[in-house]
């Protein structure tokens, strides 16, 4: 009969001890399926080089589980889903891309640059908020600011601002994670374009 509350208790011990699964979401290289060919620019002569760097995203972000925002100033902390690359490795990747799509891939280039190239205009690229927002529609927020810099000082900086919204489907992590991949496009594009 003691053998009993024994064994219940192992079976509750190992209920408690089983952790749930993790699963992880990639920003994929692939373009966001709403792209159109047509939307793709022919790519530019590789002539000026540009440099890529620093990319910056927020201390909050930087971290391997998948933040979501929550009320007027809360962040949950999904332990269960996780970024399967850090955002601060994926984000200058995934631009650097995106840019060499629109402008050439002779162009763009991430620092530090290969000995014996010398860049005509760096890129700074500050990523202030990518996160979903929490009102009646799910929608993901990418605000962002860029600063295009003479590397012989010959010019003044040049700062640009944008704040891209992508709905983002149902509000699952997935279609979330598609949004994101989506704004970092839009991103490219306000780039290239300014």
């Amino acid at each position: 009969m003691k053998t009993i509350p024994v064994l219940i208790g192992l079976s509750l011990l190992a209920a408690c001890g089983s952790s749930p699964k993790v699963q992880y979401f990639q920003l994929r290289a692939e373009l966001p399926p709403s792209v159109e060919a047509g939307a793709l620019v022919a790519p530019a002569s590789p002539t000026g080089i540009w440099a890529l760097g620093p990319v910056q995203i927020p201390e909050y972000l930087d971290r391997d589980a998948i933040v979501r925002p929550s009320g007027l100033a809360t962040l949950n902390v999904q332990p269960t889903e996780r970024w399967a690359e850090p955002l601060r490795d994926a984000i200058p990747r995934l631009l650097q891309q995106d840019l060499a799509r629109l402008l050439g891939s002779a162009r763009i280039w991430r620092l530090p640059l290969p000995p014996g190239l010398t860049a005509e205009r760096q890129l700074r690229v500050d990523i202030q908020r990518l996160d979903a927002d929490t009102g009646l529609r799910p929608l993901l927020v990418l605000q962002a600011r860029w600063t295009w810099v003479d590397p012989s000082g010959r010019q003044p900086p040049q700062v640009r601002e944008q704040r891209i919204e992508v709905p983002a489907g149902d509000g699952s992590t997935d279609a979330l994670v598609a949004a994101h991949r989506a704004a970092l496009w839009a991103l490219a594009k306000a780039i290239t374009a300014n």
